[in-house]
């Protein structure tokens, strides 16, 4: 089997975890054909009982602690050095000391998982693909949107600086690849200069994990109409949906349903996310061992999202778990699910609580959501084109 350099900005591991869903099932698949070397952060202690889990996958790993409140600090060199502030944040000598090690040994083929990554192998010869995901810069512009000054400033610059970043290794890499077409063609628009080498693949679900046919004990209390969303609750984007449902949403649903109840389920909350559960009718969950118990005795899952890019993995559970979901037009972005038909689809506060409501009557939704999943988004056949790219770069 053939060498391969895998980096990946947070470790790929646990498999049913947000944002590590995608990167965990592009190791498993790359691990099926190549000899992984992967690199990558842990930013949570937790992770590391996963090490000897991915050490079994790969020929070899490195794993290097990174604590965000120095990251932070080391990330404001940026405003020295003029480039964005991401950069800095993830650059570490051991990583790029164990990089430059592995391209000496000769390793021809190189997978970068999110941008900041591929500072570690600007200078790398041989194949590589970027997987981008998401345009990063973009969620910075949007955060600067919703900042008061300094903060609006500050988000607009890494905006910025992060567009530069992106469109430079894109121009450097072999391919670049996306979460979906719409995303990819919104980086082509912005990087026209290298839209010849933009891609895209969907993100998968692991639909014999994510079964409705499993038995899962129940979460909730007897009675309890239950409404849910999932995700890693330190991130902005999530705190800033569950923040705006529990505040300007849940109150209309329970006017006409004084049972529904709204957990939000997620690692690492934030102060303002814990803070919600100061209405009894929020429950903030905090981590926990297993998503799909939430999921699978579930009302009516939610993705309110006012701030997102690309595919939310979040809204492809619930829907492989044959719930009804409820998405906001930002959450929607990049998937084939039909409005009305496969999930509902609604924006504003008023028009999302009704939306809420009407999935409660909609039990349809579920079964055709899940059949929409597994005809759309099994892993290897989204991952087949990593592997044409490998093989025969664009």
């Amino acid at each position: 089997m053939e060498d391969l350099l895998y980096l990946v900005h947070r470790i790929p591991f646990p498999p049913d975890k947000g944002d590590k869903i995608r990167s965990y099932h592009l190791l498993k698949h790359l691990a099926k054909r190549y000899r992984v070397h992967l690199g990558a952060f842990i930013d949570d202690p937790e992770d590391w009982r996963h090490e000897a889990t991915l050490c079994g996958m790969c020929a070899s790993v490195l794993l290097c602690p990174l604590d965000p409140r120095k990251a932070k600090l080391r990330s404001l060199l940026g405003f020295m050095t003029g480039e964005a502030l991401s950069l800095p944040y993830y650059r570490d000598a051991a990583m790029a000391a164990w990089v430059n090690g592995k391209l000496g040994e000769g390793i021809r083929s190189t997978v970068v998982y999110s941008s900041v990554m591929a500072q570690y192998v600007m200078r790398a010869t041989g194949t590589r693909v970027m997987d981008f995901v998401d345009m990063d810069s973009d969620k910075w512009r949007q955060y600067a949107a919703s900042k008061s000054w300094p903060m609006s400033a500050i988000y607009r610059r890494e905006g910025k600086l992060l567009l530069d970043w992106e469109r430079r290794v894109a121009a450097e890499f072999d391919a670049g690849l996306f979460v979906s077409e719409r995303e990819a063609a919104d980086f082509s628009a912005a990087a026209p200069e290298v839209a010849g080498r933009i891609g895209w693949y969907n993100n998968g679900v692991d639909t014999d994990y994510f079964s409705p046919e499993r038995e899962y004990e129940n979460p909730y209390a007897p009675g309890e109409t239950a409404i849910v969303f999932t995700g890693a609750m330190d991130y902005w984007p999530n705190a800033d949906a569950v923040e705006w449902f529990a505040k300007e949403i849940l109150a209309r649903v329970r006017q006409a349903r004084p049972d529904a109840k709204f957990t939000i389920v997620g690692s690492r909350p934030t102060p303002a996310v814990h803070t919600l559960a100061q209405d009894p009718a929020v429950r903030v969950t905090g981590r926990v061992p297993d998503v799909r118990p939430y999921l699978a005795h579930a009302a009516v899952v939610v993705a309110p999202m006012r701030i997102a890019r690309g595919v939310q993995n979040k809204v492809l559970e619930g829907m492989a778990m044959a719930r009804p979901v409820v998405v906001s037009p930002q959450g929607y972005e990049g998937l084939s699910a039909k409005p009305d038909e496969e999930l509902l689809l609604a924006g504003q506060a008023d028009a999302f609580a009704a939306a809420t409501l009407a999935a409660l009557d909609r039990p349809d939704l579920g079964p055709r959501a899940r059949q929409r999943v597994l005809e759309d988004y099994a892993w290897d056949s989204c991952l087949a084109r990593v592997d044409q790219l490998l093989e025969s770069p664009a």
